[in-house]
């Protein structure tokens, strides 16, 4: 595995199928449209969208079964470094539809297959044996895992001096915090969970990531605000950055391709502000495409200058 500034871990990917269709009833069989495949999951998703950017990043992933060959092969098709961790249970597949007449997206989403012990110490092990500067832990865990993997991997990277930055959510998320990282990215309703609440309203929000960091959950604390834009907060700066007004097609990648733009940028050294505005303008050029599809570097440049 070649060392990369920034590498990414995606432990639970998934085969991605997306397709068309017209008309939503029940019991009858529905004629869909030539399926889409793309290569899923948090990490996979975060290193695409560095790719997009003109960046490098090495994506550590696993794969089994035929959906993990086919998931390999995508891959290998966007021209992303990558190390691979093999697993006798399958890779998941998750299917998104679009219905012509009414636009909505449907999508389904299933857990990924339980891995054997020997697989789970491969996946330390790797961690164990990297070298890198950012290290993104990104996407859900699989059936059976411990809440406490995603900590245990932080631990680990930190031991050598790895910034790492997690997207994730629950408990999972809940169990890194103990820990301590360098970047975290809850929307709103996660963020009030994370501090023990059951609601925050907006004017709310950078106090409640200001707990976080003085608990030394994180360093730095980006709270998604959806079609709003999100909110950057550390010990010493807050940005706010409107996200830009267009036309939505799909949300599917949105929070990936922000991660990607803003760990590109913090790779670069770019400023905060500059940070939280490429995260934004990423994640809203992610709607604008149907399916998995991420962004369009050109239309994030665009957004760029709007904002």
């Amino acid at each position: 595995m070649k060392n990369y500034q920034i590498v990414t871990l995606t432990i639970n990917p998934s085969l991605d199928k997306s397709t068309h269709f017209t008309g939503l009833i029940a019991e009858q069989k529905m004629r869909c449209e030539k399926p889409r495949y793309d290569a899923g999951g948090g990490g996979i998703n975060v290193s695409k969208a560095i790719a997009k950017l003109g960046g490098k990043s090495t994506c550590i992933f696993t794969s089994g079964g035929s959906s993990g060959e086919m998931l390999e092969e995508l891959i290998v098709k966007e021209n992303l470094e990558s190390c691979v961790i093999k697993t006798k249970n399958w890779t998941r597949e998750n299917f998104i539809a679009f219905e012509n007449t009414s636009k909505a997206q449907y999508r389904f989403g299933f857990p990924g297959n339980e891995f054997y012990d020997d697989e789970k110490d491969r996946i330390l092990q790797t961690i164990k044996e990297l070298k890198t500067d950012y290290l993104v832990i990104s996407g859900s865990l699989n059936e059976g895992l411990a809440t406490n993997f995603y900590q245990r991997i932080a631990e680990i990277a930190k031991e050598s001096n790895i910034k790492v930055i997690v997207d994730t959510s629950g408990e999972a998320l809940q169990k890194v915090l103990e820990t301590g990282v360098y970047l975290i990215k809850p929307n709103i309703g996660e963020l009030a969970k994370l501090i023990g609440v059951e609601r925050l309203e907006l004017i709310e929000v950078e106090k409640a990531a200001k707990k976080l960091i003085e608990d030394k959950s994180a360093e730095i604390v980006v709270v998604s605000l959806g079609a709003e834009g999100a909110i950057l907060v550390t010990k010493d700066e807050t940005h706010l950055v409107k996200a830009p007004k267009v036309e939505k097609k799909s949300t599917v990648g949105a929070g990936d391709s922000m991660v990607g733009g803003m760990v590109w940028a913090l790779s670069l050294n770019k400023s905060l502000k500059e940070v939280i505005q490429i995260g934004v303008c990423c994640g809203t050029a992610a709607t604008m495409n149907e399916g998995t599809q991420l962004f369009k570097t050109e239309d994030v440049m665009r957004l760029l200058k709007e904002i």
